[in-house]
């Protein structure tokens, strides 16, 4: 597969060859799922909890007499269905945590760049420099490279300038090439790739990688 490079005016500067095994991969959807599920499940932090009746800080006294009150038998006033009381079967800490098989998750990656490939949803950049970290500026450079639609920027070390010029753009973020994950690469309408960012891509989730 073939891909037009870019300058970061939007102008063509030349034409690359992909690597077949990275971004002409069958798309497994099922697997991209299971992978975007258990990324979205490990970031959970499992803390939620409520109190049931036995945790209630309360009198253990009996609430009122059993007999000639007309009302019904209670024992104590942190039952649940009292306002006050214990929560019956609520949320308890536990933890969400999913597994995956490396080569299931490396395939999932591949499966999603080859996606975003088929649809054009990748642009690849020269160069990623920008002269100052303005907003204003990476804005406009955005404007070139994807118009109006929200984009990922991949880069392959840190770069103060672009990520300093993304992070007031609520329509764009950055990443570091060797973070790549499931989740953000299907966020995005458009993932911006510098050339030296795909040769981090093509170290890491090559299949000779």
């Amino acid at each position: 597969m073939q891909a037009t490079v870019l300058d970061i005016n939007g102008n063509t500067v030349k034409t690359i060859d992909l690597p077949a095994d990275i971004f002409e991969t069958d798309v497994n959807v099922g697997l991209m799922h299971q992978a975007y599920v258990r990324q979205m499940a490990n970031a959970r932090l499992g803390t939620q909890k409520t109190k049931n009746r036995s945790e209630i800080r309360a009198t253990k006294a009996k609430w009122y007499r059993q007999k000639g009150t007309g009302r019904a038998r209670h024992g104590a006033k942190s039952a649940p269905i009292f306002v006050g009381g214990g929560r019956a079967h609520g949320p308890r800490p536990r933890k969400y945590t999913k597994d995956m098989p490396k080569p299931m998750r490396r395939k999932a990656i591949r499966c999603a760049l080859s996606a975003l490939a088929r649809d054009e949803q990748l642009v690849f950049v020269d160069a990623m420099q920008v002269d100052s970290p303005k907003t204003k500026d990476m804005r406009q450079t955005l404007q070139n490279l994807v118009g109006d639609a929200s984009a990922l920027i991949l880069l392959a070390e840190r770069n103060e300038n672009v990520e300093r010029g993304v992070r007031n753009l609520e329509e764009a973020r950055y990443l570091r090439a060797h973070y790549l994950n499931i989740r953000d690469l299907l966020k995005h309408d458009k993932v911006v790739i510098p050339l030296d960012a795909l040769d981090v891509i093509t170290g890491i989730w090559g299949t000779e990688s």
